[in-house]
């Protein structure tokens, strides 16, 4: 459905030296709005209430911006990853509690999880986006690997069943956003719940 951004009010709300962090806020209002592929810097800008021309002494253009969204979600990813594993001594238990807040994470945060694998999106060769994107990855390998285990790349073949394990998730999550187990956010929800352990028991984790 067509939007007509006109009709959002503008509220400047930052002061000097907070240009950066009112711009991401407003950038991911809009992003939850209309999504990645109509995303609008000026529009960004516009609720920001600065000039068109502001954004890019701190983001370059629409791509830098977009970059830094998808920094700020795979470390939110990461923490919920984090705080999951921590909730049992059983190791393939806090396996299944990751997957669930992996979903729950794509279901809370559709627009910015949409963005973090948009690649075409973003730059590929933000540091920052580098470090995030291997936090949230390193969560998950730590407990299928063992905590003992190295960091490594996530294509290093010793990572394969981590990334058996993601891939399943991430599949999951996808299917729950595309309303394979219900139209309903709270169905997704529960299938996660019920569900998605019962899948991930299928791996020799």
């Amino acid at each position: 459905m067509a939007r007509n951004f006109d009709t959002v009010k503008i509220k400047p709300h930052y002061h000097h030296g907070d240009l950066r962090a009112a711009l991401i806020e407003a950038a991911e209002g809009l992003l939850a709005e209309c999504g990645p592929d109509r995303f609008s810097l000026r529009e960004a800008a516009r609720r920001a209430g600065v000039s068109p021309a502001a954004p890019k002494h701190h983001f370059h253009d629409a791509r830098g911006l977009l970059t830094a969204i998808a920094v700020r979600a795979f470390d939110d990813l990461a923490a919920r990853l984090e705080v999951a594993a921590e909730g049992s001594d059983d190791r393939i238990e806090c396996i299944r509690a990751q997957g669930r807040a992996y979903v729950r994470f794509a279901l809370d945060e559709r627009a910015r999880f949409d963005l973090m694998w948009r690649t075409a999106l973003l730059d590929g060769e933000d540091a920052e986006l580098d470090r995030a994107g291997r936090r949230a990855f390193a969560a998950l390998d730590r407990l299928v690997r063992g905590k003992d285990a190295v960091a490594l790349a996530r294509d290093d073949p010793a990572t394969a069943p981590s990334v058996a394990c993601w891939s399943m998730v991430h599949g999951f999550a996808r299917l729950a956003l595309d309303g394979s187990f219900g139209l309903d956010e709270k169905a997704a929800a529960r299938a996660a719940e019920a569900l998605l352990p019962l899948v991930l028991d299928r791996l020799s984790l």
